[in-house]
């Protein structure tokens, strides 16, 4: 059974950084394309970050480009998200989702298959 747990959430100040770790039980971790997304309270769930399969082609939301980092770790079976300067506005659940096999970076949602329970991400003002 595949799952996706992500952690490193919190509450922090406006500016501040925290980093969201996603540790997935993928057998071919290192063969899917990985992306995170988030949701605030109210809204559709919108796609955040993500790269390929080579963890290359890496793509932002306009939002978080120079503030955000996505990164991996095939050898721990993990993905990154390094968030700094955070805004009171990136308050969401942030979820990590993997892709497909061999997969682009795409920032649709139904392009991934996988998805973890989420995280709560709180900036204060």
């Amino acid at each position: 059974q595949v799952r996706l747990v992500e952690s490193g959430g919190g509450l922090v100040q406006a500016g501040g950084s925290l980093r969201l770790s996603c540790a997935a039980s993928l057998r071919t971790f290192s063969s899917y394309a990985m992306g995170w997304f988030r949701q605030a309270p109210g809204k559709e769930r919108e796609f955040v970050a993500g790269f390929n399969w080579r963890g290359r082609d890496t793509i932002y939301t306009e939002s978080v480009k120079g503030r955000f980092t996505i990164s991996r770790d095939n050898a721990k079976n993990t993905v990154y998200l390094q968030m700094n300067s955070l805004k009171p506005e990136d308050t969401a659940v942030y979820y990590c989702a993997a892709g497909r096999v061999y997969g682009s970076s795409r920032p649709f949602a139904n392009e991934y298959d996988y998805w973890g329970q989420g995280t709560q991400v709180t900036v204060s003002s």
